[in-house]
């Protein structure tokens, strides 16, 4: 009896995965607007109910099994950081290893069905929408774990921007990248050096950078 709730969520996990693999063929193959859910519903073999007990937006469809899950990881990582370490250290050390093992949330990634969901991204409003909600909701949990700690709200939203905005500058030029069909080391040491470079700036400042002459 005590592997029943984890064979439910398997069973569970299996179909949310074949739902999305049959919308992101559909989309490709028809346009987002164009591939109806109840033909996705049959290419995965289950029911429009079904499909709508598991995913209550179309976007969602390619979207909450690949992107959902990194939503709430910056704030986890800030709150789960070790005493004496910075948010943005944190941060960065999280991207680095992220860029290290070539996970996809870090742009660095060229897996076929990571490429072919950034592509359909690229050229579907609805879908580059729903990422940008992904991306607000991040940045709104990271605000909120910086005032748990007790940061004051309006210092917490400054750092939140600061550092959410410098990561996804960096992720967008890694995926851009890859896109461009360039090799994943040569991104990879590139990525590290501007990852650093970026987070120097949010620890010690702008200063004299880009000072007119």
């Amino acid at each position: 009896m005590d592997d029943q709730p984890g064979l439910r969520e398997r069973k569970k996990d299996t179909t949310r995965r074949l739902l999305s693999a049959a919308a992101l063929t559909l989309f490709e193959e028809h346009g987002f607007e164009h591939a109806s859910c109840a033909a996705i519903a049959e290419a995965a073999e289950v029911s429009k109910k079904t499909l709508f007990n598991y995913f209550s937006l179309k976007a969602d469809l390619v979207l909450e099994v690949a992107r959902r899950p990194h939503v709430d990881e910056p704030a986890t990582v800030v709150r789960q950081r070790p005493p004496g370490q910075t948010p943005h250290g944190a941060l960065r050390d999280h991207l680095l290893t992220g860029l290290a093992e070539r996970r996809p949330v870090t742009g660095l990634s060229d897996d076929p069905d990571v490429l072919r969901l950034n592509r359909l991204i690229d050229i579907t409003p609805a879908l580059a929408e729903r990422v940008a909600q992904y991306q607000q909701e991040s940045l709104r949990l990271l605000v909120e774990a910086l005032v748990d700690e007790g940061t004051p709200d309006l210092v917490a939203r400054l750092v939140a921007a600061q550092v959410h905005g410098a990561h996804q500058v960096l992720v967008a030029e890694n995926t851009r990248r890859v896109m461009a069909g360039e090799p994943l080391e040569a991104i990879h040491a590139d990525a590290v050096v501007a990852t650093e470079h970026a987070y120097h700036l949010l620890e010690h400042g702008l200063g004299d950078l880009l000072r007119r002459p």
